[in-house]
């Protein structure tokens, strides 16, 4: 199945951290870039990472599953193999979470893996594995 790429642009202080986290911990390739932005391939989507002067804070945060889940926040949803070797890699990587790697709502609807963490710049990021993906929307 083919689904659209979505775009997303977001602020960091930063372009070198950047990269460092973008490109080296997570692994992703980079694309066309700029002395103040650059552009990533977030697995087949665009995210773009803006220099922006200044703090950045949380919207808030949100009582999900017993943890107050960072608002906003943007990820992915990745094979559970994946899931694993990344929670591995940003563990190694020296990662300070948000949010651990856990799973949540086991045996019910929508059981999933997630993490929690921030890139250098604050942006809240998450990322999730679903032990059956069709249950992405699950009730």
């Amino acid at each position: 199945m083919t689904r659209p790429a979505f775009h997303l642009a977001i602020p960091v202080d930063d372009l070198g951290r950047a990269r460092e986290f973008y490109g080296g911990v997570l692994g992703l390739s980079e694309g066309r870039s700029d002395t103040k932005w650059v552009d990533w391939n977030f697995h087949g989507h665009q995210v773009v990472t803006h220099v922006v002067e200044g703090a950045r804070n949380e919207a808030g945060r949100n009582p999900v599953d017993g943890h107050d889940v960072p608002v906003p926040h943007f990820g992915l949803v990745l094979t559970v193999d994946a899931f694993h070797e990344l929670a591995g890699r940003l563990k190694d990587a020296g990662t300070q979470f948000v949010i651990e790697p856990y799973q949540r709502f086991a045996g019910e609807p929508g059981e999933q893996w997630t993490m929690f963490l921030h890139d250098p710049a604050g942006n809240a990021l998450e990322f999730k594995a679903f032990r059956d993906e069709s249950q992405l929307f699950a009730k």
